[in-house]
């Protein structure tokens, strides 16, 4: 199998698809529909989540009891807190994410050649991954800055997203009211999204190798079944990976967490004073529960948007099986 190029840039083939800008872009758009829709839907056990994890003596009674407090004190609404920049950010993020895997993992078959992309595909995966998450949260962290205060505040900047970041910066500043978790969230982001990309790939290939299944012809329902099965399996394992860092973030970005310092130093302090085995588990389930849905939810999702629009998904390709 070749590596054939058009208007003298190389474009990666599985079978006979050609990966172009076209993909790329339906790509990101998928990506961006999938990280939306699914975060947004799990919000309410976001706002649980993070509920435990910046007030873990009120809310000790797990993610049931957690729903049981936030109803009984704000009502059902309150499970919606934060729902704007929840819903807009992820899509942001979700469109460099998943259209930047797609863009960087093509561009290093382009690279090495389909036989060098099938031997390093795990390494692929990983670069790709990490250079995506990284552009990505660059815009996600103010969003993200924004929704964590309003959990924590309600009422904070008038309860909207607008307000909110207006106060936030009036504050703050730029810097230090949309950035200040930003290294937490490249540390929670990108190991995160490198293990659920590999992971995902990973049990993918291992589904449709136990079931003699064609990763590059496969019929919708099979293509729903098996990112649904592979994505539960990556969410947790991603979740449980990228915690102690989630927790950091849910933290740094609560009014007055761990002093008055730098960002270093206000994270040591965090760090200390929760303590490790608390940074490692508290929220942890809620997490798992809702990392492993959203996860498969989002691989469901891109690839049905991605039939939808046409594009066929590229998939790491071993030609020396072509020989056989």
């Amino acid at each position: 199998m070749s590596i054939r190029s058009a208007n003298a840039m190389p474009l990666a083939t599985s079978g006979k698809k050609e990966y172009g800008l076209e993909y790329f872009l339906k790509g990101a758009l998928a990506g961006g529909l999938c990280c939306g829709v699914t975060h947004g839907a799990v919000c309410p056990v976001d706002v649980v989540k993070t509920r435990m994890q910046l007030d873990s003596v009120k809310y000790n009674k797990g993610m049931i009891g957690g729903f049981k407090t936030v109803i009984a004190e704000e009502g059902v609404g309150a499970l919606a807190t934060g729902l704007g920049p929840t819903a807009v950010g992820y899509f942001i993020q979700g469109w460099f994410k998943f259209g930047g895997v797609e863009f960087f993992k093509i561009q290093a078959v382009n690279s090495l050649g389909e036989q060098g992309g099938w031997d390093n595909r795990t390494s692929i995966y990983l670069g790709s991954a990490a250079a995506a998450e990284t552009i990505a949260d660059i815009f996600l962290c103010p969003l993200e800055a924004v929704r964590i205060r309003l959990v924590s505040e309600p009422t904070y900047g008038g309860g909207s997203l607008p307000g909110a970041a207006a106060a936030l910066v009036k504050e703050n500043g730029i810097i230090g009211g949309f950035y200040a978790g930003f290294i937490p969230m490249l540390f929670k982001q990108v190991p995160y999204t490198m293990a659920k990309f590999v992971v995902q790939g990973k049990a993918a290939e291992a589904i449709c190798t136990s079931m003699s299944i064609d990763q590059a012809n496969m019929s919708g329902a099979t293509t729903m079944g098996v990112a649904l099965s592979s994505g539960v399996v990556a969410g947790v394992v991603a979740a449980i990976i990228s915690h102690p860092a989630d927790t950091l973030l849910s933290k740094v970005n609560k009014a007055g967490a761990g002093g008055s310092g730098g960002m270093m130093s206000r994270l040591s302090n965090i760090a200390g004073e929760i303590g490790i085995v608390n940074l490692c588990t508290v929220g942890l389930g809620a997490r798992c529960v809702m990392i492993g849905t959203l996860t498969a939810g989002q691989f469901a999702i891109f690839d049905s948007v991605m039939g939808a629009l046409g594009a066929s998904k590229y998939h790491f390709h071993d030609p020396s099986s072509d020989k056989h």
